[in-house]
C-alpha cells in the first residue's frame, strides 16, 4: 500500500512517527517544521504550502500511490487531488461524524458541553467531512478536560484508527457508510477575537467556554478598563445575586457575576495581569 500523507502540526507528526510504512511523499504547511524534518531526514519528497495550485497536481503526476492519507491537514483538498489515487482519500476528521463537521470539532464539542467526543476516518469528496465513513473512536470529555486535553487523547486514538482503516484497504475489507446528513452539524474555523466571554451566560457555559480555549490555545477574554484579560481557569460559584452579569462581587477569591450565578476566576494568563477592584464590571461581550 503506498501511502501519501497530508499533514500538519504536532498531531500530525506523531501520527507521522506511528506510520507502519513510510509514506511514499508528504504534503504539509511550512509551519509544521518536525513534519519537514522527517521528510528530509528519509529523503521523503515534499511538497510546501496550499496544495490548489497546478505545482501541486505537477507534483503528484510523478508518484504513483494507492491512497492519500490527510491527518491534521489544515488545507482543503481540490478534486484533481483527492481523485488521484486509485483507493481515493481518506482523512482523519476529530468528531463523530455526521456531528461537528468542520473546523477545531473537539473545541466546540467542550463548549456546548458534550461529553463524548471521537474521531473517524472517512473518505474525502466534494463537501465539508461529508464523506463515507470508514471507522469511528468514541473518546471521552471529562468534566474537567481542556482542548488541549482532548488533543492529547488524540495522540493515542489516531494512530490506532490510521493502522486498522490501512489493514482494511489492503484486505479490500473496507465497509462505507452514508453519512446521515439530518444528523450534520457545522462549525466554521474559530479565530482568537471569538474567545470573548458573554458574561450573560450561564456559569456552566462560561465554565465550558474558558477550559474549552485555555493555554495553548488564544484563550477565553474579557476586558477591563480597556485592558484585555485572558483567563484560562473558572470553577462555578454557588452564588446567587442580583448584581449585573460582568460585576466584580470579590477580589479574593476573584468571584464574577454570570447571567444565573457567578465564577470564580483561577487562573488569568500572566501577560494580561491586572489590578481589580470589587463592584467594578468587566466590559460584556
Amino acid at each position: 500500500m503506498k501511502v501519501g500523507y497530508f499533514s500538519s502540526g504536532n498531531l500530525g507528526y506523531e501520527c507521522l512517527m506511528h506510520l507502519d510504512k513510510i509514506p511514499e511523499l508528504i504534503f504539509t504547511d511550512r509551519k509544521s517544521t518536525e513534519i519537514q524534518r522527517f521528510a528530509e531526514s528519509h529523503g521523503i519528497p515534499i511538497f510546501l504550502g496550499k496544495p490548489d495550485k497546478k505545482l501541486a497536481t505537477e507534483f503528484l503526476n510523478d508518484f504513483e500511490i494507492d491512497i492519500i492519507l490527510s491527518v491534521n491537514y489544515i488545507f482543503l483538498l481540490t478534486k484533481e487531488i483527492f481523485n488521484y489515487p486509485k483507493n481515493g482519500s481518506i482523512n482523519l476528521h476529530g468528531s463523530l461524524l455526521p456531528k461537528y463537521r468542520g473546523r477545531t470539532p473537539h473545541v466546540w464539542a467542550i463548549i456546548n458541553g458534550e461529553s463524548i467526543t471521537g474521531v473517524t476516518a472517512h473518505f474525502i469528496d466534494d463537501g465539508c467531512d461529508t464523506g463515507d465513513i470508514i471507522l469511528q473512536h468514541k473518546v471521552p470529555i471529562l468534566d474537567t478536560d481542556t482542548g488541549q486535553d482532548i488533543l492529547e487523547k488524540y495522540k493515542s486514538v489516531y494512530p490506532i484508527l490510521i493502522r486498522d482503516v490501512l489493514i482494511k484497504l489492503e484486505s479490500g475489507e473496507v465497509n462505507r457508510e452514508t453519512q446521515n446528513n439530518s444528523n450534520a452539524t457545522f462549525y466554521g474555523k474559530r479565530i482568537p477575537e471569538d474567545g470573548i466571554i458573554n458574561w450573560n451566560n450561564e456559569s456552566i457555559n462560561i465554565y465550558n467556554w474558558v477550559r474549552a480555549q485555555s493555554t495553548p490555545y488564544p484563550g477565553a477574554f474579557s476586558y477591563y478598563n480597556g485592558n484585555k484579560v485572558i483567563i484560562d481557569w473558572v470553577k462555578t460559584s454557588n452564588y446567587h445575586g442580583k448584581e449585573i452579569p460582568g460585576t466584580i462581587l470579590s477580589i479574593s477569591p476573584l468571584m464574577v457575576k454570570t447571567g444565573n450565578g457567578a465564577i470564580i476566576i483561577e487562573k488569568i494568563r500572566k501577560n494580561t495581569m491586572t489590578k481589580f477592584t470589587t463592584n467594578s464590571i468587566f466590559q460584556n461581550e
